[in-house]
């Protein structure tokens, strides 16, 4: 009996703010402003960092490397949130949530990664400025990369099979397929499957932030030694950007996947879940443009080059 209660459930309920429709209004025009400007923002960058020569240096590769990653982290789940924002029942099928929640992780993983790979690349430029251009070469930075991307890949299929793949409830309190939600609805033992999630949070998430205190541990160091007040200002203008960016996005996501499941997800989880999932890639774009005199250079000579042509 239990087998055929698993079967039935070929899709499931996404309540959102269903319980609050006083709000709908609000939360769809806001998420609609953050997701424009996030794809506005995120992709300035890159065309930038493309067009302009002298953002062709390690520290702006892995930049555009990030703000692709945000467009389609944030394009993974929040246009399906807006689709569904007044739907009487908001439906997505099993197949469709399960695999929005493996390339959400998929590319969250792939940011814990990135975000400690920039922090080697600030480290290599401020605690070893002499060897920069030979500790981070053109070929070091692609294969830097290409481990954060593939690493990510491997360790989401890890995860994918050993989840459930029957589920007996069919209602996720959640915005969109977290699989965080998904899993309190599964049907059989999920303990194992929460112990491989345990153990790859260990490694994507708690060994790249300690790598990533580590490596700015070394460069306050560095920049304490660093005579000019022009060049301690610079240093700390990449660094702190990079830092900001780090506090908000292992902060909430450590929050979320460090803890011991629960039997339920609060309102105050999907909260949470919105830093990392939506707000995150919003702020990557405004954290280093804002105060970055390399980006604002770049924006003011393409923006000339295209006047004059």
């Amino acid at each position: 009996m239990e087998v055929d209660n698993e079967t039935l459930v070929t899709e499931f309920i996404l309540v959102g703010i269903f319980h609050h429709p006083e709000a709908q209004t609000a939360f769809f025009c806001l998420l609609l402003i953050v997701y424009l400007v996030t794809l506005m923002g995120n992709g300035l960058i890159i065309v930038l960092i493309m067009a302009d020569p002298l953002l062709h240096t390690p520290m702006y590769f892995f930049l555009n490397n990030l703000s692709f990653l945000d467009i389609c982290y944030s394009s993974s789940s929040v246009p399906q949130v807006l689709a569904r924002s007044f739907a009487k029942k908001p439906t997505i099928s099993l197949n469709s949530c399960l695999a929005q929640g493996y390339v959400s992780i998929f590319l969250g993983i792939t940011e814990c990664l990135l975000l400690a790979v920039m922090a080697y690349d600030r480290f290599a430029a401020i605690c070893n400025p002499l060897c920069y251009s030979l500790i981070m070469s053109g070929k070091v930075c692609i294969q830097l990369a290409a481990f954060s991307w593939v690493s990510a890949f491997l360790l989401t299929v890890i995860r994918q099979l050993v989840q459930p793949k029957h589920f007996c409830g069919h209602v996720i309190n959640h915005f969109s397929c977290e699989l965080q939600a998904v899993l309190e609805l599964a049907c059989s033992d999920t303990s194992f499957s929460e112990l491989v999630n345990l153990v790859t949070a260990l490694l994507v998430l708690v060994a790249p932030f300690i790598f990533i205190i580590v490596t700015y541990v070394l460069i306050g160091q560095a920049v304490l030694h660093i005579r000019s007040a022009q060049g301690r200002n610079k240093a700390l203008s990449t660094c702190s950007s990079h830092l900001a960016v780090v506090s908000i996005f292992y902060g909430t996501a450590m929050f979320m996947y460090m803890r011991p499941q629960s039997k339920s997800f609060s309102d105050k989880d999907k909260l949470i879940s919105m830093f990392y999932g939506f707000i995150t890639p919003v702020l990557n774009p405004l954290i280093y443009s804002l105060r970055n005199k390399d980006v604002q250079g770049a924006l003011k000579r393409t923006i000339r080059r295209t006047v004059l042509h």
